[in-house]
This record gives structure tokens, C-alpha cells and sequence, in this order.
């Protein structure tokens, strides 16, 4: 049944969209320099803008109401649960990068080595449940946060290292099981309001 199963998910994602991957890497070859550089950049670090994006949402919370303090407070765990869901599917169909699938493709990015599977995107899936989680709690930053989770998405065909398929099913992921988890964490506001009474008080304001 196991083996059954992974013969049914493992599949050469050249099939799907290996004409499309080729195209956006061919835009990539004959970039400007720079532009190269900076979509690289991004790819490689723009994660650590969700951070920054949880950092303040955490600080204007502090005068909002316990609700939206659970929220921003469980976004880091619900991004972190998305990314376990996410790690499970890597490991059941194990599809192998378009870099090395198709080696004759020029690549800004270093192919990651054999068994760092390509399907789905784990930094589709970071960027895109960190924008969800965000957008409950503050609709104005999660639009900014998906807006950032579109552009890492791209980023990752662009450099190299996803087929499109490989990102758009991570940003759904991203999505479809981040939002119940962040929904799920406003039932934490009572303990939220308790912890605002005590010691914490200082770091999760008083709403």
C-alpha cells in the first residue's frame, strides 16, 4: 500500500510545467545583473521580513484586545505547524529539483543536493502562512505580507530552485492551513487577558 502510494505521488514535475520553469529562467539569464542580484537576495533572506512583520504586529497589539494579542502571538506556532504539514508532503512524493531534472538549465541559485526535495515550496509555505496568520490580525499588514509572500514565491522559480507548481501549491497550503490555525488561536484570548493581568503585562499591554 506504502509503495503504492509513493509511486502514485512521485512524479517528474518536468511534465507539468518544465516549458514554463524554462521560460522564467531564460527571463533570469537575460536579466540585468542587478536585477538578478536583488530577486536573489530576496530569495535567499526575505523570510526574515515576516519576522519583522510578527515584531510589529507584537507591538501594536499591545494596545489592541486580547483577541488579536492571541493571534499575533500564535502566528510564529502556526507557521511553524504549516511547515511540519508541509515537510510530510516532501517527504511522501519526493520530486526532484528542476535544477537537477533538467541540468542543462542555467540557474542562479546552487542546486540544492539530491534528496532536498522540491515539492511543495517550503518558503512559499513559510511566507504565505506568515501573511495569513498576520491578516487576521491586522488586515492592512497581511495584505503587505501576502504581497511580500507572492514576490518570495516568484522569487523562487526566478532563481532557479522551483517549478511554478512547486510554489503555487505551498502558497495554497500556506493558506488553507494556516487560516483555521490562526482562527483557531482567538480562543486564546481569555488566557491572554489573565497573563496581561500579571507579570507578562509589561509585554502584552493592557488592550
Amino acid at each position: 500500500m506504502t509503495s503504492a502510494l509513493h509511486t502514485l505521488l512521485a512524479y517528474d514535475g518536468s511534465s507539468i510545467d518544465g516549458g514554463l520553469y524554462s521560460t522564467v529562467t531564460g527571463w533570469a539569464a537575460a536579466a540585468p545583473h542587478w536585477l538578478d542580484q536583488l530577486i536573489k537576495a530576496w530569495s535567499d533572506y526575505g523570510l526574515g521580513l515576516f519576522a519583522v512583520f510578527m515584531l510589529w504586529a507584537w507591538w501594536q497589539a499591545r494596545r489592541a484586545d486580547s483577541v488579536v494579542m492571541a493571534r499575533v502571538l500564535a502566528s510564529p506556532l502556526v507557521v511553524v505547524a504549516v511547515y511540519l504539514v508541509n515537510s510530510v508532503l516532501k517527504s511522501l512524493v519526493e520530486e526532484v529539483r528542476p535544477c537537477q531534472q533538467l541540468p542543462t538549465t542555467v540557474t542562479l541559485e546552487t542546486c540544492p543536493a539530491p534528496g532536498d526535495w522540491s515539492f511543495p515550496s517550503n518558503h512559499s509555505v513559510i511566507a504565505f502562512s506568515a501573511a495569513v496568520a498576520l491578516c487576521l490580525a491586522y488586515r492592512r499588514l497581511g495584505a503587505v505580507a501576502l504581497l511580500a509572500a507572492a514576490l518570495m514565491a516568484a522569487s523562487r522559480v526566478w532563481v532557479g530552485v522551483h517549478y511554478p507548481h512547486d510554489v503555487v501549491v505551498g502558497a495554497l497550503i500556506g493558506v488553507l492551513v494556516a487560516f483555521p490555525l490562526a482562527l483557531l488561536a482567538g480562543r486564546a484570548a481569555p488566557m491572554v487577558e489573565r497573563l496581561r493581568g500579571g507579570a507578562l503585562g509589561a509585554a502584552l499591554g493592557s488592550g
